[in-house]
């Protein structure tokens, strides 16, 4: 009996890639859809506290030790800075810049964990090649922001890509505290707990922003309806799953990969759905930033250190050594 040319374990890696790849890299288009007709920090309360549901009880049923009380602030304090801070920075981005652009805003992150890394008491300096990373990664970023529409403020709304840059920067320190953070054990356990604190705090945001009293007059669409459901199901879910699945069967440098993949889907599909314009500054500038996180992810230093994926437009998180995330937050 001839075998199959592919082995269900590599089709079992190649379906995780794939997924992890258009997913991650879909859900920045998913979160500006899902904005056009429902409040922004009301749509994203209602993802995490669903999504966090979900996995927290899955969990707790499939045998995860109950948390204790001594996990609970931790947890609460990491869902702030990596699901309120990024994912809230994320959308608020979305809604005014280009979703390809905000996907590479979020990729340049790694400069952020490098520098809170190095300015932190007892921290240590970046290496040649991370230093150099840093700068090609800033100027990957004015390339692609553009010097001029930055001194004139036209052709770009840098309140939206102060907002992302914010938010990956409360996202950066959360991920170095989550090295010390005392946490529940099951990493699927703790991100569920994380989304559900995210979400009670993002409620507040809402109605102290006043979108309950809008609530009466929304008129959601079913583009919008469809794109909640896509960011709790494949993006807040089957993705995360897919990822956890992958750091445990393939080496973290090929996990790692999705980093670069990420933001070409999200480019692509800022074009073809949305109709966002991809020009030469745009390509030049996305393959220097990309080119600035492959020198800094790939060094000798960073390969050392023990990183936290956060995905901060799907808001998924878990823990593994020497990997950094497209939101390129790390732990030292």
């Amino acid at each position: 009996m001839l075998q199959s040319k592919i082995s269900p374990d590599r089709l079992k890696v190649f379906v995780a890639f794939l997924i992890v790849y258009l997913v991650w890299g879909s859900t920045y288009i998913a979160t500006r859809f899902s904005l056009e007709s429902m409040p922004l920090f009301l749509m994203i309360a209602i993802r995490y506290l669903i999504a966090g549901s979900i996995m927290y009880v899955w969990m707790r049923m499939r045998g995860a030790p109950k948390p204790e009380k001594a996990h609970l602030v931790p947890t609460a304090v990491l869902g702030v800075l990596l699901l309120v801070f990024g994912s809230a920075g994320a959308a608020m981005a979305v809604r005014t810049v280009p979703t390809g652009m905000v996907s590479l805003l979020v990729a340049i992150g790694p400069v952020y964990i490098v520098l809170l890394q190095w300015l932190k008491p007892g921290g240590s300096a970046p290496d040649k090649k991370v230093f150099a990373g840093i700068v090609v990664g800033i100027a990957g970023l004015l390339l692609l922001l553009g010097p001029d529409k930055i001194a004139t403020n036209s052709g770009i709304d840098l309140f939206g890509v102060i907002c992302v840059l914010i938010g990956s920067l409360g996202a950066a320190v959360g991920a170095i505290y989550a090295r010390s953070a005392r946490v529940p054990a099951s990493q699927p356990l703790a991100a569920g707990m994380q989304m559900l604190f995210a979400s009670a705090v993002l409620f507040v945001i809402s109605a102290c922003t006043g979108e309950f009293s809008s609530l009466q007059h929304l008129n959601i669409s079913l583009k919008s309806t469809v794109s909640l459901v896509y960011l709790i199901v494949f993006g807040s879910m089957m993705a995360f799953t897919a990822y956890g699945w992958l750091l445990k069967t393939v080496p973290v440098t090929r996990v790692s990969t999705y980093a670069y993949v990420n933001p070409v889907v999200a480019v692509f599909l800022g074009w073809f759905l949305a109709g966002e314009v991809i020009s030469m500054q745009t390509i030049a500038g996305a393959a220097i930033i990309l080119s600035a996180v492959a020198l800094i992810t790939r060094s000798k230093v960073t390969k050392q250190l023990a990183a936290v994926r956060i995905d901060c437009s799907s808001g998924e998180e878990t823990q593994r050594t020497g990997a950094f995330n497209r939101a390129g937050c790390a732990k030292d």
